[in-house]
């Protein structure tokens, strides 16, 4: 064998081992963003999430958690989502409303019986009526639902004792910016203080408002406790989260991964629950020997007069919610 033979046999082999060595695989990453700091059980969820989905999918997909209003407001998150700016995130399902006014109906006060309710009523794989509001949503705004999470009974917290609407005449009460929650409090008898969640400790503080409401979990994580003397047990909101992605990047994404992602929103979001009824429970001892005060039905909380005060406003503000609320109300 000559010098030249010898050379052209090797490149041979060494083109051979070039095209059977497997190609690296693509890496497609995906940011997702939520409002909620990193001790509260939204963003538990969203970070077991991405680990998950990370795992599952080996690698393919890598999804970087931007928290606590990293990438804006509920407003810009909502928009970034729609635009595509931001592919992946969560907020209520009255953020959604400046897409679709409807879906507002599923995060309506008093509608749920309870947190298992709320998340079987949410499921956008076995919830009839969410599967409708979830296809009419990717039509009109371009965004799609794929889950849920659970944060928990939304309960009231103030500098003072509160029974009943009344003791909230006059008195500047936070609300998410959503036209909902604006709603909600005015039947609660407030004045609605519309306060981003990242600026809210600071607005308690300063007396800029005297009270707010949000599940427990998230009144120990941001540690309300220290400006807030009394929480109400209302229960007023069954507080289940939609996970949202735009619908371009949904479709980019390849059918088995599509998969994976929406197994392990599910997968996690049930997870949600568990961890969230678990922490209500809890959480009242824990923010008693922090020094709250917890008001209940038995101490003379009116529960019944601010739901037919809510009721009546909700009605009065979103007259058309009224046959979604009852198709949503009779899910078992």
């Amino acid at each position: 064998m000559n010098k030249r033979q010898a050379i052209k046999i090797l490149s041979g082999i060494l083109g051979l081992s070039v095209s059977l060595a497997a190609p690296a695989a693509a890496q497609t990453t995906i940011r997702y963003a939520h409002v909620g700091s990193e001790g509260d059980i939204q963003h538990w969820y969203a970070d077991e999430f991405a680990k998950r989905v990370e795992k599952r999918a080996e690698g393919r997909i890598k999804i970087q958690v931007f928290p606590n209003s990293q990438l804006g407001g509920a407003s810009e998150t909502v928009d970034g989502v729609r635009s595509g700016a931001i592919p992946l995130a969560h907020h209520e399902f009255g953020s959604l409303t400046r897409l679709l006014p409807e879906i507002g109906a599923f995060a309506a006060p008093f509608i749920y019986r309870d947190g298992t309710h709320a998340m079987a009523a949410t499921d956008p794989n076995k919830s009839e009526v969410m599967k409708e509001i979830s296809d009419k949503l990717v039509k009109q705004a371009n965004v799609r639902i794929i889950g849920r999470l659970y944060r928990g009974a939304r309960q009231m917290t103030a500098k003072m004792a509160v029974y009943s609407p009344s003791d909230l005449k006059d008195k500047r009460f936070r609300g998410v910016p959503l036209p909902l929650w604006t709603t909600m409090i005015k039947g609660m008898g407030a004045i609605p203080t519309p306060v981003e969640v990242a600026e809210l400790p600071t607005a308690l503080m300063t007396g800029l408002v005297i009270g707010q409401e949000n599940p427990l979990t998230m009144i120990n994580a941001n540690k309300l406790y220290e400006v807030q003397t009394h929480a109400m047990l209302t229960g007023h909101m069954q507080n289940v989260l939609p996970v949202f992605i735009n619908e371009r990047t949904w479709q980019s994404i390849p059918e088995r991964d599509r998969a994976i992602l929406g197994e392990v929103a599910a997968e996690v979001g049930e997870e949600t629950l568990r961890l969230g009824l678990d922490a209500e429970v809890r959480l009242i001892d824990e923010l008693k020997q922090k020094g709250m005060t917890f008001i209940t039905e038995k101490d003379g909380l009116k529960v019944d007069e601010f739901r037919k005060s809510v009721a009546a406003q909700v009605n009065t503000d979103f007259p058309s919610w009224k046959p979604l609320m009852e198709r949503i109300a009779a899910i078992q």
